[in-house]
């Protein structure tokens, strides 16, 4: 038997019981995601409060990338209860072959269970979200679900009380559309650091949904009192907001530029989009503006923008600067000895690497026209050319 080594290290932290294979412990069901949380959210603080939402809805965007759901409504109803309903096709609600339990209630109670995983009998061709464990997890973090179906002319409604049934699902009536909604009320017991809401952060990620996802309208709606809201969110009125952009990324630029007075040299901008049978497709997209700032949004479709952007952005940022300052110079606007006009800010609001920081902060002066100069003589078409 192996003999106990105390250290001033690991004194608080030894152990003097048995080790075998009765102290192997199996959690079963939806037990692992309430003992860990955070290895499914990210946390149990504000970010893992929020994710709840985007998960849901993330099942609702798959729906709208099938073709089958146009409008998504979301609702922070009095007490935190969030519902999200939407127009798609509604969950299944058959037997599941293999459980011999309705399809719904193993999406809601069995991790890694749905149909996005790909294949002939995948239900989906692409999808976001956590694929198979998103809308169980919801369930096993909240102090209660309710998902109501609407499908074949039925409704349906099944009940769950922190990740388990409450009861058979039902039939409660006559539908005249197809859809599902799902309510649930955040646990307290894991949430234990908040349980509020903050509109303005639901509205941020809901409206970014809305541009990758062109056409497909979202509504969110805030019903609460102001003692159910945060402090600086309190006015008394009931919120709402509508967003649908027919535009897609190209409406997300003209939005950021609105919201930071900038005019784009091109307006018409350029769009790349990879095929959209694949799973993941990059969506791209730039706008050069009058102030020598660059805007660029680069996103994977039905995920989020990253908030600190990332090497995929910055790499990106780098690899456009050096085209732009290659072209000056080979077409003689730049002179070797002179400095590369265009520097651009990571979402860090650090200069990219390889590229000199102007003392002054952005392009002034001289280089500023020089830079508008090269922009003008077609180094779009050279950078789009020239790509993979």
């Amino acid at each position: 038997m192996a003999e106990e080594i105390i250290t001033e290290t690991n004194r608080e932290t030894a152990t003097d019981h048995a080790y075998g294979g009765a102290q192997i412990q199996v959690l079963e069901g939806l037990e692992a995601v309430r003992k860990r949380p955070g290895m499914y959210i990210g946390s149990t603080g504000p970010s893992g409060l929020h994710h709840l939402v985007y998960e849901i809805v993330d099942n609702a965007i798959d729906e709208a990338l099938a073709g089958y759901c146009t409008h998504i409504e979301v609702t922070i109803k009095p007490g935190n209860i969030i519902e999200v309903s939407d127009n798609g096709r509604g969950i299944p609600v058959d037997i599941q072959p293999k459980l011999g339990i309705p399809a719904v209630t193993v999406v809601y109670t069995v991790l890694h269970a749905g149909g996005k995983f790909g294949g002939e009998n995948s239900g989906y061709k692409v999808a976001g979200g956590l694929h198979g464990v998103g809308a169980s997890v919801v369930n096993a973090l909240s102090e209660w679900l309710v998902v109501r179906v609407r499908r074949d002319g039925v409704e349906y409604e099944q009940s769950f009380k922190r990740g388990k049934p409450d009861g058979d699902l039902k039939k409660i009536g006559a539908a005249a559309s197809t859809g599902t909604t799902v309510t649930f009320k955040p646990d307290p017991e894991m949430f234990q650091e908040t349980t509020l809401y903050h509109y303005e952060t639901l509205l941020k990620r809901l409206r970014e949904e809305a541009f990758l996802n062109a056409g497909v309208r979202i509504t969110l709606t805030d019903e609460r009192a102001d003692a159910d809201r945060p402090q600086e969110e309190q006015n008394g009125e009931v919120r709402t907001e509508t967003m649908c952009y027919e535009g897609g990324i190209r409406s997300f630029v003209s939005y950021l530029c609105e919201r930071r007075d900038l005019t784009p040299v091109h307006p018409a901008g350029h769009v790349y989009e990879g095929p959209r049978d694949r799973a993941l497709w990059p969506r791209l997209r730039c706008s050069i503006t009058t102030t020598a700032t660059m805007s660029c949004c680069s996103a994977l479709q039905t995920m989020s923008i990253p908030p600190e952007g990332g090497t995929h952005e910055d790499g990106f940022k780098l690899a456009l600067t050096r085209v732009l300052n290659e072209y000056g110079r080979a077409k003689g606007i730049l002179k070797d000895k002179d400095e590369n006009p265009l520097r651009l800010r990571c979402a860090r609001g650090h200069y990219c690497r390889g590229q000199r920081q102007a003392a002054g902060g952005p392009v002034r002066g001289p280089d500023q026209g020089k830079a508008w100069q090269y922009l003008h003589q077609g180094v779009w078409s050279i950078m789009w050319s020239t790509r993979p």
